[in-house]
């Protein structure tokens, strides 16, 4: 009934705004969390290329976008496959478009953006395996702000008043040696990826030559001027002092919709309610005896959808849960990954 029910507003934000429609939404649920990836590519072009015939375009493609982001590469290809595809290409985010989902709406001609909508700066965290280790988990590398880095910089110079070049470079080499100097090289090189991203892909939209200087402070408020990744920018925001012209408030109707089928998404793939595998594993064994070993049936978390009136994709984990009751009381449990990857409903 829940594929029912979505494809049936599907169609009337179809009708609503003569458009075709395609979801992706990729799992925000706490400690499950997903992000935007090059294989989902591949998949929204099978939507797509439902609606076209070689050399054709339709009118306009709406891309129902709700995700914290992901691959920085994802949206420069995800943008102009849409484009090839349709004249027009219009975001529809109702909730949140992060990071890499923002660098998605930034592309688009319309971005239609629900009272709940967020987008955020696109100033990339960088990781790998150069980037300093977590000090609670030594197996894993802590992610490096873009914007720590330069805010680190700037509280040198501005705030501590440090203007020597002598005293500048000691204190960038305090940084250098607790990050290593390739990680920090990894940093520019991701924000100079990340500027040269969101100028592309407003640029497909406006006027590199008549438009420049806007093009290049849009970008440096989403990349440098918010100083917090994780700030949210609301639709008013966005449109009034980011001054995002493409940003669209919908008629009530096309509201009530986007909404209705955000919520649709947040049941099926259970976005309010953390995933805590300890938690769900002695909710299925609430009896469970010290010593006593356990596996809970094969359990199936959705974690990305691309939808259409054509067809659904679903990425999926399957997994069970394993545990046992120590003497001193507490259940160590672990996960076991029975499959993960696509499939076609």
């Amino acid at each position: 009934m829940a594929k029912a029910a979505r494809l049936s507003i599907i169609a009337k934000l179809e009708k609503a705004r003569d458009s075709r429609l395609v979801t992706y939404v990729t799992s925000t649920r706490q400690y499950l969390e997903v992000s935007m990836a090059m294989d989902a590519i591949r998949r929204i072009y099978d939507h797509v290329s439902h609606w076209t015939s070689p050399g054709k375009k339709i009118p306009q493609i709406d891309l129902f976008l709700h995700s914290n982001g992901g691959d920085g590469i994802v949206p420069w290809r995800l943008v102009t496959l849409l484009r090839e595809h349709a004249t027009k290409l219009c975001v529809l985010v109702p909730f949140r478009a992060f990071s890499a989902a923002t660098l998605t709406a930034l592309g688009a001609d319309e971005i239609v953006m629900h009272p709940m909508a967020m987008l955020g700066p696109t100033d990339p965290t960088v990781a790998n395996e150069f980037n300093p280790q977590d000090p609670t988990n030594p197996s894993r590398r802590l992610g490096i702000s873009v914007e720590d880095v330069t805010a680190y910089i700037a509280l040198i110079r501005e705030d501590a008043a440090i203007q020597h070049e002598e005293e500048v470079i000691q204190a960038f080499g305090k940084l250098a040696d607790k990050i290593h100097p390739l990680a920090l090289g990894n940093v520019k090189r991701s924000l100079s990826q990340s500027r040269m991203m969101a100028k592309k892909l407003l640029s497909l939209h406006m006027d590199p030559t008549k438009e420049e200087h806007r093009i290049d402070e849009i970008v440096d408020s989403f990349t440098s001027k918010l100083f917090f990744h994780g700030h949210p920018i609301n639709r008013n925001e966005a449109r009034e002092q980011l001054e995002l012209a493409t940003v669209q408030f919908p008629p009530p109707a096309v509201e009530k919709a986007m909404w209705q089928l955000y919520l649709d998404y947040e049941k099926e793939m259970q976005f309010e309610h953390p995933f805590v595998p300890v938690s769900e594993f002695l909710t299925a064994f609430p009896d469970l005896k010290v010593g006593e070993q356990k596996t809970t049936p094969a359990t199936r978390a959705k974690l990305a959808f691309i939808e259409s009136n054509t067809r659904t994709d679903v990425f999926s984990l399957e997994y069970e849960l394993s545990g046992a009751k120590a003497p001193d009381g507490s259940t160590n449990v672990s996960l076991i990954n029975r499959h993960e990857g696509w499939t076609t409903e």
